[in-house]
């Protein structure tokens, strides 16, 4: 008997420490996002957290804040500021900008943002400064590597139109600073078509057309993401072939996606806001870049373009939807 009391002691004495720290005090989090929920995305991000032992609901309190749109964003700001969360979770860099001006207390980690030094999130990647921090999307050449696959899948393409948001500061700075580079490297003409609403979707898809593109990127925000479907159809109605950075185009029709594995940073921000409830300074934690990378490949969009995809080509896809 006293040894089984002996045991059973030993044990809580190894099991305690961790158990008071992830079973403790209840604390908060605020998560603000635009768009639509994406469940996928916070399931990696829910393992991230449960693989340090949080736990939405035993030891977590998330308080989730969708916003229809940017218009919407500062209301939900406000509200999720006026809950004092002990770490704020920014997915995009609209809500990331939004919640940096809202406030300079509460630690706040992004997820993902193509370029958080460009837009000023951040002082640098290895020293953000202030009270934010996270997990970069955007790395050296991308925009390039978009068109190189594009001109893989189509090699006679001289001209390929960039579908772009003039209200995203990221799309701004890829036009100016990314674009003219890829395009003078790569020869080709990159005419820029402009969508702010869904209703410009259809006006900037024509245009492409109407310039005699012979394949599209579309970058990537809330518009073209919650609108895949519609963006996709009209690629494939004026016979474009196009590529996103996000699976998730693919997978609502879009020919094909290079980028991060989205599901593999949302589960990295769960150790970030581990360290931060621990006790880490934001400014201390170096903003990361994608460690994995994803390609995708929608047959039956293909086959509905007419297009046979080079082999060489599938044979890199990680992912190729029939």
């Amino acid at each position: 008997m006293r040894r089984r009391k002996f045991i059973a002691a030993t044990a809580a004495l190894l099991v305690s420490p961790w158990r008071s720290w992830a079973q403790g005090t209840l604390r908060r989090l605020g998560f603000l996002t635009i768009g639509e929920r994406s469940p996928p995305l916070l399931a990696a991000f829910f393992d991230g957290l449960r693989n340090h032992g949080w736990i939405d609901g035993q030891n977590l309190i998330i308080e989730y804040r969708f916003a229809p749109s940017q218009d919407h964003l500062p209301a939900l700001v406000a509200e999720l500021v006026a809950l004092s969360p002990d770490v704020l979770i920014a997915s995009g860099p609209q809500p990331a900008l939004a919640l940096k001006s809202a406030t300079a207390t509460i630690p706040i980690v992004f997820v993902p943002v193509g370029d958080p030094v460009g837009i000023g999130l951040v002082q640098s990647l290895s020293r953000p400064g202030g009270n934010i921090t996270g997990l970069a999307t955007l790395v050296p050449g991308l925009p390039r590597k978009y068109i190189e696959i594009l001109r893989e899948t189509v090699p006679t393409a001289s001209k390929i139109a960039v579908l772009a948001n003039p209200g995203n500061q990221m799309h701004r700075l890829a036009i100016a600073q990314d674009l003219p580079e890829a395009a003078q490297k790569l020869g080709v003409a990159l005419p820029i078509v402009e969508a702010t609403t869904v209703e410009d979707l259809d006006i900037a898809v024509a245009s492409a057309a109407a310039q005699h593109a012979d394949a599209m990127v579309v970058f990537s925000d809330p518009l073209t993401i919650d609108h895949a479907t519609q963006v996709a159809a009209l690629a494939v109605k004026h016979r474009l072939p196009t590529i996103n950075i996000f699976r998730q185009f693919v997978i609502k029709g879009g020919l094909m996606s290079y980028g991060p594995d989205l599901a593999d940073l949302f589960f990295r921000a769960g150790g970030y806001v581990d360290k931060i409830l621990k006790g880490a300074k934001p400014s201390d934690l170096p903003v990361e870049q994608p460690t994995k990378f994803h390609l995708a490949i929608n047959m039956k969009t293909a086959k509905a373009l007419g297009l046979t995809v080079p082999p060489i080509l599938l044979a890199r896809a990680d992912e190729v939807i029939e």
